[in-house]
């Protein structure tokens, strides 16, 4: 078993006498002896551990009777996702200083050191404030779907762009980043994730999360959270299950075919409609979308070449900076030509297109 999971007989033992990972059996020679059972806790614990978790935390994560291997599996992979993400900008953040000391130019001390352990919304989130801004469109059919609802619980708030002015809001966002740019009179906002809403059963009359559910550690557990805590629950997320809009979609078609890697695994539309038991709706994006998300600027190909558009999306992080230079480039050959226009002649007849997105209602 030590060698299969790389780890020392020593740590085994110790795991055994600390009861994180006990062996159910031993052989008639005195030996350790592992079940499936406890190979998949092992599993647990050393992708945890492996993670930067204690011991104390990984215990109590893998001893969590509401968590089965599937969830944790889910988990682990989202932990594994925002390390990457985090990676990906931190390459990013130094391809950039290796561009700028090239040319000449020196970065400041400031810029230097704060790349380094950064989330990822840390990375993209100044850039909101710009290019986020509320579709009232798609904010009117969020707004209808909370129905009366007097107490709403925004889950993965950011700025707050979505939020709901005539009711009484309460804010979840995790980013430090995105908390400190909520206006001065947005509602109040607590520093947590939607896996572990600090709140009692029932304590809202709706909970909503807007863009955001993509950017969970595990989504299944956030969204039984909102559930858990709110009468009615109300999620704008996108369907990962249904491929044809990425052919749909002249940028992840033709420009950005690795975006495809991003969906692998995601929960399906009907995992997230069931944690939530409720039902989806299909959201239209108008071609003047207001708000700078992936998909808003289908009609509208030049807003893909700004750099302050596609810093305020995360996936562009996500897919790393050579596929987004390559992207790009693309990109802007095929405009200059006016091959972009050729093959995408018929979306000038369209006022809002349907790429995806849903509305999650319970």
């Amino acid at each position: 078993m030590a060698g299969l999971a790389c780890v020392s007989v020593r740590t085994l033992h110790h795991y055994d006498e600390i009861g994180l990972v006990r062996p159910s059996g031993r052989t008639a020679a005195g030996y350790r002896a592992y079940a499936p059972s406890d190979v998949e806790r092992l599993r647990e614990v050393l992708g945890y551990r492996r993670l930067g978790f204690g011991l104390r935390e990984i215990a109590d994560l893998v001893d969590d009777p509401d968590t089965d291997a599937v969830a944790h599996l889910h988990r682990l992979r989202g932990l594994l996702l925002e390390q990457r993400d985090r990676a990906a900008a931190t390459v990013a953040a130094i391809d950039k200083e290796l561009e700028a000391r090239a040319m000449g130019i020196r970065t400041t001390s400031e810029e230097q050191l704060k790349v380094f352990g950064a989330q990822l919304y840390d990375v993209i989130g100044s850039a909101y404030p710009a290019t986020r801004r509320t579709e009232p469109r798609i904010a009117a059919k969020v707004w209808e779907a909370l129905g009366d609802a007097r107490t709403v619980l925004n889950v993965g708030a950011g700025t707050g762009s979505y939020e709901p002015p005539d009711r009484e809001v309460t804010a979840v966002e995790p980013s430090a980043v995105m908390r400190a740019q909520r206006p001065a009179d947005a509602a109040p906002c607590v520093a947590a994730a939607a896996e572990s809403l600090p709140f009692e059963d029932r304590s809202f009359d709706a909970a909503m999360a807007f863009s955001t559910v993509h950017h969970w550690r595990d989504p299944i557990a956030g969204l039984r959270e909102m559930r858990r805590v709110a009468k009615r629950v109300v999620v704008f997320t996108y369907d990962a299950s249904s491929t044809g809009w990425l052919e749909r979609f002249w940028l992840t078609r033709d420009y950005l075919p690795e975006f495809a890697d991003l969906l692998v695994d995601w929960p399906s539309l009907a995992d997230l409609t069931r944690a939530i038991g409720g039902r989806a709706e299909p959201v239209l994006i108008p071609w003047d979308c207001a708000d700078g998300f992936f998909e808003a600027h289908w009609r509208r190909p030049e807003a893909y070449l700004d750099e302050d558009v596609r810093r305020a999306v995360s996936v562009w992080t996500r897919v790393g900076p050579e596929a987004e230079r390559r992207a790009v480039s693309g990109l802007r050959d095929d405009l200059a030509t006016g091959r972009w226009a050729e093959r995408n002649r018929d979306l000038v007849a369209h006022d809002a297109a349907e790429l995806g997105l849903r509305l999650l209602v319970a």
